[in-house]
């Protein structure tokens, strides 16, 4: 392993209820949140990842990141008799319960939506917030008159091409997940795949997946909910995001500028996607205290907070300062807004006294 925290990360395993092995591991700072990552998964290989390295490393400095991969992928075990969502569930309230956490936030990837939106659903009295990223709820009518068509071909293809010596078999799938992705890129994604699982259990969990749904609980959904989607997404098209942020009651839908299923490092959309996701796990953050140099109480500030600070202290306005961190009038607002709260300063006053305390520090 390499790559930032890799050297000091320990993967553990856990039983889910039914004895099946499930691998997760933990690295960041602030409070806890489970990440249910998308079936190209494994945690060994998580830091020399070039596809969604930059993330996995950008939410270690907002969060405590409990990740995991499912049962049948990576360190868990390879072969499960149960792949339904019901023990999927399984696998996640396992995880929460083995790294000691009764509150958390959940954000999940690519097929790890529907368990994130019915352990959401179902306990509201553990997740705290509720991030989907470039997932589904189920299958929609309008996809699916092609779907089992399109679903066989897919079958077809990994039955024999996973394991093939030549990867271009398996490069339907990279382009599909990363279209906009540089050719090594690629090539990582088309090689890691056979590493990630069994070509036979890859079909057998695909085969269960396929036929969920937890549309219906869309609206049972009782957390306040950020959904990120691109708007170019090939394996969950933008509708999907669209149709789950429309039924949870408490939504917040972006829609991201890209094709590929999460922003590339490289890409615009890559640094929307991180002040929306800082953003909203700033109230998570809030009610985590850390300990000054006096060792006094004190609500963190995020680097991006203080950054922001110091330039108000400079007499930049909000639309100056937008201007220069490249972000919108409204994203400052926000962060300002946060910062406010966090010092307990309110009214006219509320900028001034702000800059006082990031000069006093």
């Amino acid at each position: 392993m390499s790559g930032p925290g890799a050297s000091r990360e320990v993967v553990r395993f856990c039983r889910a209820h039914d004895g099946v092995r499930i691998a997760y591991a933990v690295h960041g700072n602030g409070p806890p949140m489970i990440l249910g990552k998308n079936w190209i998964s494994h945690l060994q290989y998580d830091w020399d990842d070039p596809v969604l390295g930059h993330l996995l490393d950008a939410l270690g400095r907002v969060v405590t990141v409990v990740r995991y991969d499912e049962r049948g992928y990576g360190l868990s075990d390879w072969a499960p008799e149960d792949f339904s969502l019901e023990a999927r569930l399984g696998d996640l309230e396992a995880v929460a319960v083995a790294a000691g956490f009764d509150r958390y936030a959940v954000m999940a990837m690519g097929q790890t939506g529907q368990v994130a939106i019915s352990h959401a659903a179902h306990h509201p009295e553990r997740v705290t917030r509720l991030i989907l990223n470039g997932t589904f709820a189920g299958v929609t009518d309008e996809y699916r008159a092609n779907f089992e068509e399109y679903f066989a071909t897919l079958v077809q293809i990994v039955r024999f091409g996973w394991t093939h010596t030549d990867s271009r078999f398996r490069r339907v799938f990279s382009e599909s997940l990363v279209p906009g992705a540089t050719e090594s890129q690629k090539r990582w994604i088309d090689e890691i795949q056979p590493l990630v699982t069994s070509k036979d259990t890859a079909i057998a969990a695909a085969q269960v997946r396929q036929k969920s749904d937890v549309t219906g609980l869309l609206v049972d959904v009782a957390v306040p909910t950020l959904v990120l989607h691109t708007r170019g997404n090939r394996m969950a098209p933008f509708d999907q995001g669209r149709l789950m942020a429309a039924h949870i009651p408490d939504a917040r839908l972006v829609a991201l500028e890209s094709e590929n299923m999460a922003p590339l490092a490289g890409e615009s959309a890559w640094q929307v996607w991180l002040e929306e996701v800082t953003v909203f796990l700033e109230a998570d953050r809030a009610s985590t205290p850390i300990q000054s140099a006096r060792s006094e109480p004190v609500e963190h500030l995020t680097e991006r907070e203080v950054e922001l600070l110091h330039l108000v202290a400079d007499g930049l306005t909000n639309e100056q300062i937008a201007e220069q961190l490249t972000l919108s009038a409204r994203t400052v607002e926000r962060h300002l807004s946060n910062v406010y709260r966090k010092l307990g300063v309110s009214g006219r006053a509320a900028r001034a006294a702000a800059v006082a305390h990031i000069l006093r520090n």
